[in-house]
Formats: C-alpha cells, sequence, structure tokens
C-alpha cells in the first residue's frame, strides 16, 4: 500500500501567491503607446455594437482588423486604441471593453516572474500601488485570456 500523501505532485505556490497590489489611475497608459493588438471576439463585438447603438458590421469594419490571424481593435499610427479618446484620457467603450482591457494588468506574460511585473510599471503607475489583489482573483483574471 503506498502512501497517497507522498505520490502527489508538490506545486510550488506563484511567487505572487500573497496577492499583487494594484490600483488603476485611469492615466489611459494601457490605451496608447506604440502599436499593438487588443484580440476580440465576436461577443465582444457585438457588445460594443449593441453600447454603440450600432451595427455589429460598422464595428468590425471600421474598428476591427485581422493580425496574425486573428481580430483585434485598430489602433492609429500614434498606438492608440480606436476607441481611446485622447481629449478625456478616457475609453469610449468602458462598459464593455475587451477581455483583454477587463484583465490588465493580471496577464500570464506579467506573472512570469516579478521583473516581467515590475516592468509593467514603466507604463502603468498602478502598478505595486492601492489594495492587493488576492490570489485567487489573479488567477481568475489571468485564466480569462492567455497574454
Amino acid at each position: 500500500m503506498t502512501d497517497s500523501a507522498s505520490t502527489q505532485t508538490d506545486t510550488k505556490p506563484p511567487w505572487y501567491h500573497a496577492g499583487l497590489a494594484f490600483e488603476c489611475t485611469q492615466c489611459g497608459n494601457c490605451c496608447t503607446g506604440s502599436p499593438g493588438f487588443v484580440w476580440v471576439n465576436d461577443e465582444e463585438i457585438r457588445a460594443i455594437a449593441e453600447y454603440r447603438q450600432t451595427t455589429y458590421g460598422e464595428i468590425l469594419l471600421e474598428h476591427t482588423r485581422i493580425a496574425l490571424g486573428s481580430r483585434t481593435l485598430n489602433d492609429y499610427a500614434n498606438g492608440d486604441c480606436t476607441f481611446f479618446d485622447p481629449a478625456t484620457r478616457r475609453c469610449t467603450i468602458y462598459p464593455v471593453r475587451p477581455r483583454q482591457c477587463r484583465t490588465w494588468p493580471f496577464w500570464n506574460s506579467h506573472l512570469e516572474s516579478p521583473a516581467a511585473w515590475n516592468g509593467v510599471k514603466a507604463n502603468c503607475p498602478g502598478i505595486n500601488q492601492g489594495a492587493f489583489v488576492p490570489l485567487e482573483e489573479i488567477e481568475r483574471r489571468a485564466a480569462v485570456i492567455d497574454l
């Protein structure tokens, strides 16, 4: 008979097991900067269309493009998201923003190491600020989209 405790795989808790401090400062930096990708799916495009009281087709044609085999929001030449208002530095679709935006900065790529997490701080003043986000919430957000 084997001891079940000895056959279980020991897993080391993630480096952020005690939680991570993050508070959105609404600086808009995550919506601007270098051109990039904000991946969207059909459900998100429909939600944006409904919120903006327009058609799915209009959002699809005017605000998205295909890149690397998937659909992403457009951005301007300066890297600003098509839904970023530079006058207010706010998202014009905030209540229905894509899952990639809703889960910022708790992306797997940012959670790989303390250095990766702290590297995000160069553009995000909310990193290591405010209340601690518990492990369970970090893992929930990181599971929504793999970035």
